[in-house]
């Protein structure tokens, strides 16, 4: 198996990006460029560079420890070298950043073998096993997020507004700044399709145009990003906390799928009467099938389970629908006319997972379900109570860890970062003295 970082012809087209960035980077005016990469929980890193040392990073790479790659729970010390991917060469147009650009990293160990730590390898490494094949991933993802007046450590979140699913100023606060993170976006060359306000107070949707899955997992920790600057330039602060009200909707980070062959759209069927073709029904069973083993990393936090409750739109079962807002998987109806619209929705993930590794794991499972045949069981609209998603991260994390195809998918060193990290996440929250437990116990015991 091809990991994607080799042949002739690659070689020759990062050549020929490295030099478009040094170029850019001279008429530009760019003075530092930050290395991004993700720790093991999506977090963003970077290390900074003077634009002099540009041209060596891109042939030698940038040293770093990399026991920051295993999140809150760093390991002993590894050397890892981050080698920018010149491709992703972009000018960061906030601000704070006036003379700066990023560019992702590959991360490889000292021998020039990847590091097994890297996330955004571990996604490459499954879609090379996805072309292998003859498929190439499609994503459009939408994001959900929350703006809040700014205000000290510790108090409660205040919402800028009190609007709903849809509406227009001036209940409608955020319209500024969703048009301030597109204009960021755009300029980075993210295409945007649309945004608007979400159902709770204060909450925000935007939605990134299809693009293969290992630029739309870039896009997605770059708009992270974006949203954050803009909220602080605008005297606020944006988060991506899964469910930070009470009684509120969550946020959720949808994802469409879909697989192409050849430019052809996989999934699309010429009868107007089945949403999916027998490949695009495969797929689709293996995400179903597997969802509790990578529902750990799609919700990887313990907020993330106070969103996948009843009564807020979000998934509780492992099964699909053509129309219900509480499946795991929305199918939209299949349009003759644009093959390329055939998609499945994973409407599970939060804003607040790795990108790389959700995607990993969920080609994953789609793939498993089209090599071994998997059967794709009736549609179901009556919100069914199994097969249920695990209710809690503890039950996630027991999923994740004992999961043959997460480990497969991602690799014994990213697996076990998670769990370690999750399980102390677990430990922590056992530890912790809750707001709703004192105005339940405080006088009352």
């Amino acid at each position: 198996m091809s990991d994607g970082r080799g042949g002739l012809g690659q070689i020759d087209e990062l050549e020929r990006e490295a030099e478009f960035a040094l170029r850019s980077a001279k008429t530009r005016g760019v003075r530092f460029v930050r290395l991004w990469f993700v720790d093991v929980l999506g977090l963003l890193k970077s290390v900074a560079v003077p634009v002099a040392q540009l041209e060596n990073a891109l042939v030698n790479g940038v040293g770093i420890d990399g026991s920051c790659l295993d999140g809150a729970l760093r390991g002993q010390e590894r050397d890892v070298i981050a080698v920018p991917d010149p491709g992703t060469f972009q000018v960061l147009p906030w601000a704070a950043e006036a003379d700066a650009a990023r560019m992702f990293c590959e991360l490889r160990a000292p021998d020039g073998s990847p590091s097994p730590g890297d996330s955004r390898y571990a996604l490459s490494r499954q879609l090379a096993v996805a072309a292998e094949l003859g498929y190439v991933m499609q994503v459009g993802a939408e994001i959900e997020f929350f703006l809040f007046e700014k205000s000290t450590d510790g108090a409660p979140p205040t919402p800028l507004d009190s609007g709903s699913y849809f509406d227009l100023t001036p209940l409608d606060a955020g319209t500024p700044f969703r048009r301030a993170t597109i204009e960021h976006l755009e300029q980075m060359g993210i295409p945007v399709k649309a945004s608007h306000h979400e159902a709770a107070p204060s909450q925000h949707e935007v939605d990134l145009e299809h693009t293969d899955a290992l630029s739309m997992a870039d896009a997605i920790t770059t708009f992270r990003l974006a949203v954050k600057e803009v909220a602080q330039e605008g005297g606020a602060y944006a988060t991506f906390m899964p469910k930070p009200l009470a009684g509120e909707f969550g946020s959720g980070l949808h994802l469409h799928l879909s697989l192409f062959v050849g430019g052809h759209n996989a999934f699309f069927d010429e009868d107007p009467d089945t949403p999916l073709s027998p490949e695009g029904r495969a797929f689709l069973a293996g995400v179903l099938a597997h969802a509790r083993e990578f529902t750990a990393v799609t919700n990887q936090w313990t907020n993330s389970y106070k969103r996948l409750v009843p009564g807020f739109e979000a998934p509780e079962s492992a099964v699909w629908t053509l129309g219900g807002r509480s499946s795991l998987v929305r199918v939209p109806s299949n349009r003759p006319l644009q093959p390329g619209a055939a998609r499945i929705e994973l409407r599970s993930p939060d804003p607040g997972c790795n990108p790389y590794l959700a995607l990993a794991c969920i080609l994953a499972a789609g793939l498993r379900g089209i090599e071994r045949g998997y059967l794709l069981p009736p549609a179901d609209e009556t919100h069914p109570a199994t097969p249920a998603l695990p209710r809690d991260l503890r039950e996630a994390t027991v999923a994740l860890a004992e999961s043959e195809l997460v480990r497969e998918a991602l690799g014994d060193r990213l697996v076990d970062a998670l769990v370690r990290n999750k399980l102390a996440e677990l430990e922590a929250e056992r530890a912790t003295i809750t707001e709703s437990e004192r105005a339940l116990l405080l006088r009352l015991l």
